[in-house]
């Protein structure tokens, strides 16, 4: 997960594409399925864990939502770092179980991804929108627009290219 992180950060800042889709949250959908919502909740409070720690060393203008650490960052800032994380290591091993199929592997590789963007925009909208100096519902609208669909894409596919192979590797 480090080295997605640290991979996905340096090539989204250099190319320059409009939009910086989050994909460390694979990993955590992947093993998910693989391994149950135990070890995927796991792995998602490490990708909560990831998130505090990037945002309180690199500050950016939305480092506050993601560290208690920073300015205008609080108790709040952990629930939104850490709770979409875990919710995305137990949401797909469900949608996948219930289906069993490539269909599932790709609807529980875009839940898994949609997860995160719904509890963590709905978590910023509701706790944090009083910091928000601008119009946060525009600004929640061009996340939900842009990035969010291309995590959702990516992650469907990913998960549906590597899980097969991997619940080989595993028998």
């Amino acid at each position: 997960m480090l080295v997605i992180h640290l991979l996905s950060s340096f090539v989204f800042n250099i190319l320059p594409v409009p939009i910086k889709p989050t994909i460390v949250h694979i990993s955590v959908i992947i093993a998910s399925i693989i391994y149950g919502p135990r070890i995927g909740a796991i792995l998602g409070a490490l990708m909560g864990v990831i998130s505090i720690v990037t945002n309180t060393i690199v500050l950016l203008p939305t480092s506050y939502l993601f560290s208690p650490l920073v300015e205008n960052g609080n108790f709040a800032s952990l629930i939104i770092a850490m709770v979409p994380r875990i919710l995305i290591g137990i949401t797909p091993y469900f949608v996948y179980r219930l289906m069993k199929n490539k269909t599932g592997l790709i609807l529980a590789g875009a839940v898994g991804s949609m997860t995160n963007t719904i509890f963590v925009l709905g978590g910023i909208f509701v706790l944090f929108s009083h910091v928000y100096s601008g119009d946060i519902q525009a600004m929640l609208a061009a996340v939900l627009g842009t990035n969010s669909i291309a995590e959702a894409i990516i992650s469907a596919i990913l998960t549906v290219a590597i899980v097969p192979a991997l619940e080989k590797l595993k028998k």
